[in-house]
């Protein structure tokens, strides 16, 4: 698969207080937001090859999109999958480098 599909499938890493207070340090658990039709397969691979690292597990959860209103108008947010990614022993990502 070609690296340019690589970061359609990573949308963006999820670097909140919560993520970083439940990532596991010795684990070296990261959260990202993926495509919501990707597989694991495709994740790992597309995490392996943009971040040079080796990929022990992925875990996914489908967050569902919440009912928002505009004044009379009622809506909803789109849903959209997080992907746990967990790293084989001796890697590590670096998100928030030079900050």
């Amino acid at each position: 698969m070609k690296k340019e599909k690589h970061f359609d499938i990573i949308r963006r890493p999820l670097l909140t207080e919560k993520s970083t207070m439940s990532a596991d340090v010795e684990k070296q658990t990261y959260l990202f937001e993926v495509e919501m039709k990707t597989t694991k397969k495709d994740i790992k691979d597309a995490v392996e090859s943009v971040f040079d690292v080796k990929v022990d597990s992925v875990n996914t959860v489908i967050v569902r999109g919440k009912p928002k209103r505009v004044g009379k108008i009622q809506g909803s947010r789109s849903n959209w999958k997080k992907a746990y990614v967990t790293l084989k022993q001796g890697y590590q990502i670096n998100l928030v480098e030079g900050l």
